[in-house]
């Protein structure tokens, strides 16, 4: 009987505060995902296109150096917040049962952070190489990376919104109208790894890879963020 009830006290009443107050702060972090990675668009810039000419490129890269090194840091931010917030679906499917689609999740959040990072970074080295000579054909090819790089981080993307759309559902946390909403995100975001026209709405460079399908993944991620505000925290000392 003491046994008993030393193991469900371990958690003391100030603690077990402490853990909820994180666990909610946690939950909660795909709002500061969103604002960051917005804040780190709207400084960075509009990136020259694929094939872009030589001027363009040192335009950009040199003449706009101080905006993408801020944008890099805060860019950096939003892919931090991005993993904490696939650590918080994580806890959150484990505890409902679905541990699986939590672990997905992990996989997939770190899969996106890690190749959005290589992104970043090359367009960073580009705002220290670009001026050096017979830089411009590595810089028009590395800028091209970046477009085509964005393109195939659209299955990683789309993997975490399934993860976590399948694993909300199965949990018995979202209903059947929001799960076949995540669907949807899913098949748009398959989709946008298919953006491979030279030129136009379908291109790498075009709005269906730049905004529509980049909109859906952070409302989907706002959605899931008051989803979770929702759930009841735990006394728990996983936090």
């Amino acid at each position: 009987m003491s046994s008993s009830t030393t193991g469900t006290s371990r958690v003391t009443v100030p603690e077990a505060t402490t853990v909820n107050l994180w666990e909610r702060v946690w939950r909660m972090n795909g709002v500061s995902v969103v604002l960051f990675f917005v804040a780190a668009y709207l400084v960075y810039g509009s990136q020259p296109k694929m094939g872009a000419s030589a001027n363009e490129l040192i335009a950009f890269y040199e003449g706009d150096r101080t905006r993408i090194l801020i944008a890099a840091v805060i860019f950096g931010l939003a892919v931090l917040n991005l993993m904490w917030f696939g650590a918080a679906i994580r806890t959150t499917l484990i505890e409902a049962g679905t541990g699986g689609w939590g672990a997905a999740t992990i996989a997939a959040s770190g899969a996106v952070g890690g190749v959005l990072l290589v992104l970043m970074a090359i367009s960073a080295a580009l705002t220290f190489t670009i001026g050096g000579p017979g830089a411009a054909a590595l810089a028009s090819g590395l800028n091209d990376l970046v477009w085509t790089g964005f393109v195939l981080s659209s299955f990683p993307r789309a993997m975490f919104v399934m993860s976590g759309s399948f694993g909300l559902w199965r949990a018995g946390i979202i209903s059947n109208a929001l799960f076949t909403a995540g669907v949807v995100c899913v098949v748009l975001g398959v989709l946008g790894g298919t953006t491979w026209f030279s030129s136009g709405f379908w291109a790498p460079d075009g709005a269906y890879s730049q905004f529509i399908w980049p909109t859906v993944f952070l409302v989907w991620i706002l959605a899931v963020t008051a989803i979770l505000a929702r759930q009841r925290p735990s006394n728990r000392e996983g936090w």
